[in-house]
């Protein structure tokens, strides 16, 4: 395991007979089972407002979600073990970001979820990934704030992550980071407000974003490419969306967004995750892409 500092650059190889997820051809996605899934603390205004949560329904809609990745979209999953007392574990995005065969694992703000950091390190590196760690003093939540598109990373920060961990992100992974202020604490990550696509399309919530942050995706994401989300959609987690190849899964009810996904020639399935809404995550909170 590697500690960064921002005068390191962090590269390293894969340990020897270990293929890299993103060597395998096929898009593999890590997921946690919800069995131990429930509501227990708030850490965002979602939880905060929270009705209890019926945990089988949880279940059956994880089962949903698994099901569309797997026999509609065609990507492998790998399962990550769940563990009593972690409820939040079954948000893999937060795990770790994740670039060929370095996993740069999360710090947590808040300390409610900080028992999951050594849980993911741990399998990270027996799955053969070069596992870094942040500095004790800077927070960082994988890639529920840093996200690949084409050659640089749209990070968000302020929220729950520090702006310091992008300079270290770019140490580990050698890729550009785009920072993007987070202004709406309703999203509070920036997977929950943009989502890159196949093909260079990104879809985004403008309103979750000050006029320089607009000004950024703008400037990076050709107008064609570039694919805006109402307010209304985005607080239904439109923009927490999966994407596998040419195929986008996504909380069920954004009807425009569907429409405008396949007007662009992709395939949409929406699925109901109410239950994992009311924890402030859906579909992308639920996976992490391993390759």
């Amino acid at each position: 395991m590697h500690s960064i500092s921002p005068n390191i650059n962090c590269q390293w190889t894969s340990p020897v007979g270990v293929t890299p997820y993103s060597a395998k051809g096929k898009p593999t996605i890590l997921m946690c089972p919800p069995t131990y899934f429930k509501v227990e603390y708030a850490i965002n205004p979602w939880m905060e407002e929270a009705t209890p949560c019926d945990e089988d329904l949880a279940k059956r809609q994880w089962e949903q979600l698994y099901i569309a990745i797997t026999e509609q979209a065609g990507a492998d999953v790998e399962l990550m073990e769940p563990v009593e007392g972690l409820p939040d574990l079954v948000f893999t995005a937060n795990a770790a970001l994740v670039h060929h065969d370095v996993a740069v694992i999360a710090h947590y703000k808040h300390p409610e979820r900080r028992p999951e950091e050594p849980h993911c390190a741990r399998w990270f590196e027996e799955h053969g990934f070069n596992v870094v760690t942040m500095p004790e003093h800077v927070f960082f939540e994988g890639a529920g704030d840093a996200l690949i598109w084409q050659d640089r990373v749209f990070a968000g920060y302020k929220t729950r992550t520090d702006i310091a961990s992008h300079s270290l992100l770019t140490a580990a992974t050698d890729l550009p980071v785009l920072s993007l202020e987070l202004i709406n604490p309703r999203f509070y990550h920036v997977d929950v407000c943009l989502c890159p696509l196949a093909d260079g399309h990104l879809i985004y919530s403008p309103d979750a974003f000050d006029e320089y942050g607009r000004a950024v995706i703008e400037a990076n994401v050709p107008a064609d490419k570039l694919i805006p989300v109402s307010a209304e959609e985005a607080a239904r987690f439109a923009c927490n969306a999966v994407n596998i190849n040419d195929t986008v899964i996504f909380n069920q009810g954004s009807t425009q967004l569907t429409d405008d996904l396949k007007a662009r020639g992709f395939q949409v399935i929406p699925v109901d995750l109410s239950e994992f809404l009311k924890s402030g995550g859906s579909s992308k909170c639920l996976t992490l892409r391993l390759g």
